[in-house]
């Protein structure tokens, strides 16, 4: 994933990230199998899809825990 999409995926809301990774795990099951087969040789693609899965889980969950920071703010100001 090159810099720009990268970028691009903090701007996505945390269902549309979701959604990407289920896309991703699904196109790496693909490619696992065409490796294990034989089909694909180039394993460079496999791999930079579990790369891009984990980077969309990591802003997933960075995007989860400034949530909870954010509600637990709020409540302390409201106290």
């Amino acid at each position: 994933m090159k810099r720009k999409e990268f970028t691009g995926l903090k701007n996505k809301s945390i269902k549309d990230l979701e959604k990407l990774v289920r896309e991703k795990k699904e196109e790496s099951l693909k490619k696992k199998m065409e490796g294990i087969s034989g089909k694909d040789k180039n394993l460079k693609n496999y791999r930079n899809l579990r790369r891009e899965i984990a980077q969309a889980l990591t802003l997933i969950k960075e995007k989860q825990i400034i949530e909870e920071l954010k509600s637990k703010s709020e409540e302390v100001k409201t106290k």
